[in-house]
């Protein structure tokens, strides 16, 4: 009765869109946090606890990942039944004492445990905030909500590597952490005052095996949904390798040192651009078209940094400006291909998300993590990484669109003929 009274209370004070829409952005954020935040103690903290191989390293990002992904699965399911502020809510706590917990890790097996179980939490964040946006929104709308979102959203890889700088230069890798669960702390105060529930009583379906097997069918046999959803994990992919492989890239590679977070911000800041711009002119140019041109651009762009790296070393000034291309690219064809993949399938949106968020982040991880222990102090696995992942993107278009590319969705179509024709 008091979580019920308190929901309904927060129901009828809820946010307003710009509120909504940067409450959303923060909830997504927690999980870019406990990856970027990371990356410049990654030497401290193997040399704290006795890690001396350098791709090694990287498994705290990897297995927080790993956490991430897996538990989506559950969280679907969860979130139709139960609705959205229940769960995200039992998550958040879950991140939260986790991260504070990474402060004691005695031993690096203790901290990956513990980054592993913070990934779970942070599933919730995940998946809720793609099906409370799926809730209120649909089509080029939810498109334009998305990019938004990720506008916000994005300020967090560019502002992280810098908070992790700094807070390196006042204390111990310790202290990242505990800015962590804080952060946690009032994101879960905020959304527990503010964010109402979405998920009507009457749209909610029964946490039963039938139940559970049906969403999952309907979102695995609907194809535009399944392929720009597969899409989207191959370019999640390459984009993990780049960040697990970033600090190794930036200060190794190129000498940057301090100057890495910079970079990483400057690397992010494409995307956070490309993000707003794609809210601008998705109405006008539609999803499809959008990200059907960005992939098309991704992979060009991604070969010619291959070229150039199986040719020799690549000046940073012909890297960075390749790069910063292919992240724009990704930011035009990641928001747009997830609202296409939710798109068909509102009444499973939680379950869809889910299903999405698991391939995405697991297979994406998995990837990316290949991908980022192939470094050999070259940008070549890299470059591949981008290059071979572009074209499978370019592959689940082509199957989702049944070998079409530039098309606007049937409703659009027919809205645009002619009435009685």
């Amino acid at each position: 009765m008091i979580m019920s009274a308190t929901s309904s209370i927060s129901a009828a004070r809820g946010p307003s869109r710009v509120e909504f829409i940067i409450l959303i952005a923060a909830l997504m954020a927690l999980n870019a946090l406990a990856i970027d935040v990371m990356l410049p103690a990654l030497p401290y903290m193997g040399e704290a606890l006795g890690v001396a191989n350098e791709n090694e390293r990287q498994l705290v990002v990897g297995v927080y990942m790993l956490g991430f992904g897996i538990a989506q699965l559950f969280f679907g399911p969860l979130t139709d039944r139960f609705g959205r502020r229940a769960p995200l809510l039992a998550g958040l706590a879950v991140y939260l004492i986790c991260a504070f917990a990474a402060t004691f890790a005695p031993s690096f097996g203790a901290l990956l445990a513990l980054r592993f179980v913070q990934g779970l939490g942070a599933a919730g964040t995940r998946v809720i905030a793609v099906a409370v946006v799926r809730d209120r929104f649909s089509g080029r709308e939810m498109a334009e909500v998305m990019s938004l979102t990720f506008m916000i959203f994005m300020a967090i890889p560019i502002l992280a590597p810098g908070i992790g700088q700094v807070i390196l230069l006042t204390g111990p890798w310790h202290y990242i952490f505990i800015f962590m669960a804080g952060l946690a702390l009032a994101i879960s105060i905020w959304a527990f005052l503010r964010l109402p529930e979405t998920l009507s009583e009457e749209n909610r379906r029964p946490l039963s095996l039938k139940s559970i097997a049906d969403g999952f069918r309907i979102v695995v046999t609907n194809r535009q949904a399944l392929f720009y959803g597969l899409g989207g994990t191959f370019l999640f992919g390459a984009m993990f390798g780049f960040i697990s492989a970033s600090q190794q890239i930036f200060v190794e590679l190129y000498g940057l040192g301090p100057w890495f977070p910079v970079a990483f911000a400057g690397m992010a800041g494409a995307i956070a651009v490309a993000q707003f711009i794609n809210s601008r002119i998705v109405k006008t140019f539609g999803m499809r078209r959008i990200s059907h041109a960005a992939i098309l651009i991704y992979i060009s762009a991604a070969a010619i940094l291959l070229v150039l790296a199986l040719m020799g070393p690549v000046p940073f000034v012909v890297f960075f400006g390749l790069l910063v291309i292919v992240q724009w690219m990704f930011g035009w064809a990641a928001s747009n291909m997830n609202s296409l993949s939710m798109e068909p399938l509102g009444k499973v949106a939680g379950t869809a998300a889910s299903v999405f968020g698991f391939t995405q982040t697991v297979g994406g991880a998995l990837i990316g993590t290949y991908i980022g222990q192939h470094y050999d102090g070259t940008l070549v696995p890299n470059a591949a990484g981008y290059t071979v992942m572009g074209v499978l993107v370019l592959c689940c278009i082509l199957i989702a669109e049944k070998g079409r590319l530039f098309g606007v969705s049937p409703e659009y179509q027919t809205a645009a003929k002619p009435a009685g024709r």
